[in-house]
């Protein structure tokens, strides 16, 4: 049972709402959960719920479902909730990261290769790799 839960996954069809009141509860009353993925991957009602009620200790969320967050929305009444404004990739060396696996999934692509970071495999179904054109 961990202390921290914290969600690195991409939004899909697979993960929308991946984290709901059956995950909640499985979670021990001292553990946080840390999202920095994607706001739709929590349901946040179920995380208002699990909040209110101590199912958990409490959250650290970069990313909503509803973005920006209003004001008066409920997880802004919570002292044991770190809300920051979708900003945890903003570090420098995210940045350069971001820009390298961009320039290697190019390169890959351009090669008649699969990009090494592809997410969306769906985007092979309308555009194969043989179809795409160098330039």
């Amino acid at each position: 049972t961990s202390d921290f839960v914290s969600l690195h996954v991409p939004l899909m069809k697979e993960t929308y709402h991946m984290i709901g009141e059956k995950e909640l509860k499985m979670m021990k009353p001292t553990a946080y959960l840390i999202n920095t993925a994607r706001g739709a991957v929590i349901n946040t009602d179920a995380l208002i719920k699990a909040l209110e009620e101590g199912w958990i200790a409490g959250a650290a969320l970069d990313v909503f479902e509803q973005e920006p967050l209003p004001p008066n929305h409920p997880l802004t009444k919570f002292k044991n909730v770190v809300l920051a404004p979708h900003i945890a990739s903003a570090t420098i060396e995210a940045r350069q990261r971001m820009a390298e696996l961009a320039a290697n999934n190019l390169v890959a692509v351009l090669k008649g290769e699969m990009p090494p970071a592809l997410v969306n495999k769906d985007v092979l179904k309308v555009r194969p790799l043989e179809k795409v054109k160098m330039i």
